[in-house]
């Protein structure tokens, strides 16, 4: 689902819609949604400081997210605090405000998000912003409705989407895929050039099979999950693959298919895709998440070394599209 397919008629609404634009349920967390005429356009979130934080570090926390914030190609941001009873969040969300508007970002709204209701930070009208807060469980069943779908219940049951399965059919079609591998290594001519050319050849077949499968709408049996999984920790095939890497729904699904599945020491790459894919999409938490599957992987892997920079700066996917048509 796109960012600008979401509908926001009120505050409420915006509130509902947060948790799809992240792909979880926030908790104890600054979320910052940037908005171009009306569009939304960015999201992301950090963790809260915790209480005790003193104001200066918090500060500099505020002017990092600032920093990334005006990276993106936005009109005006919302600012939530989504806590818990005990915590407001309220310095952190203040300190992010100042630091925008320094920036000459637009600060439309700042609200806090706690036990199913919401207030505006400052807001001191009764009237509009009870000292109960506002529900919006309605708006949030009418964006469930919309979406077609409901989403995780916290990062840390996105992390587990995407955790390695315990597949025995998946091991035995990877030491299959193995010895497939050595076989093919046997047939090529001596020298490393056509070794490289065949492995090429048979990763660029593997990963059109893929790609044409979950385009539609289908999935890859063991044999051929297992079989791409061991061509791709191949340089040129992983080159191959991310060359075809596009901001698709579908793909998306696939990598995150074959990350699962994937043994433990060959997940570097399938992450390395999600996480591209993911991020193209606008699916920062998702892309986030297979970053750190990658480089516990391969911590030396240089793609995701750059993913993770790139995620860490907030560099949105229009600076790639920017930089391609240059």
């Amino acid at each position: 689902m796109s960012l600008s397919d979401l509908r926001v008629a009120s505050p409420a609404h915006l509130v509902a819609v947060v948790p799809y634009l992240l792909g979880f349920h926030p908790r104890d967390s600054l979320v910052v949604v940037g908005r171009r005429e009306h569009t939304l356009l960015f999201a992301a979130r950090r963790d809260l400081p915790p209480a005790d934080t003193p104001l200066a570090e918090v500060a500099t926390f505020a002017q990092h997210i600032a920093a990334v914030v005006a990276r993106q190609t936005i009109d005006s941001v919302v600012l939530f605090g989504w806590t818990d009873e005990r915590s407001s969040g309220a310095a952190l969300v203040a300190e992010v405000a100042d630091a925008l508007l320094e920036l000459g970002i637009p600060v439309s709204d700042q609200l806090r998000v706690a036990g199913g209701r919401f207030w505006c930070y400052l807001c001191t009208d009764e009237g509009c912003c009870p000292p109960a807060g506002r529900p919006f469980d309605a708006e949030a069943a009418e964006i469930r409705r919309s979406a077609g779908f409901d989403v995780f219940a916290s990062r840390e049951a996105l992390v587990a989407s995407v955790a390695p399965a315990d597949d025995e059919g998946m091991r035995v079609a990877t030491v299959a895929a193995d010895r497939r591998l050595e076989e093919l290594a046997a047939r090529t001519g001596p020298g490393a050039g056509p070794l490289f050319g065949a492995i090429r050849r048979a990763g660029a077949r593997a990963v059109g099979v893929a790609m044409a499968r979950h385009r539609d709408g289908g999935t890859l049996d063991d044999d051929e999950a297992a079989w791409l999984s061991v061509l791709l920790a191949h340089t040129p095939v992983g080159e191959y693959a991310l060359d075809r890497a596009d901001a698709a729904g579908w793909q998306v699904e696939l990598w995150a298919d074959l990350l699962r599945r994937a043994r433990p020491e060959l997940a570097a790459m399938p992450a390395v895709l999600l996480a591209f894919t993911a991020w193209r999409t606008g699916q920062g938490a998702l892309a986030a998440v297979a970053v750190d599957r990658a480089l516990e992987a391969d911590p030396s892997l240089g793609i995701a070394r750059l993913l993770d920079t790139v995620l860490t700066d907030g560099i949105p996917p229009s600076e790639l599209d920017r930089a391609g048509a240059a």
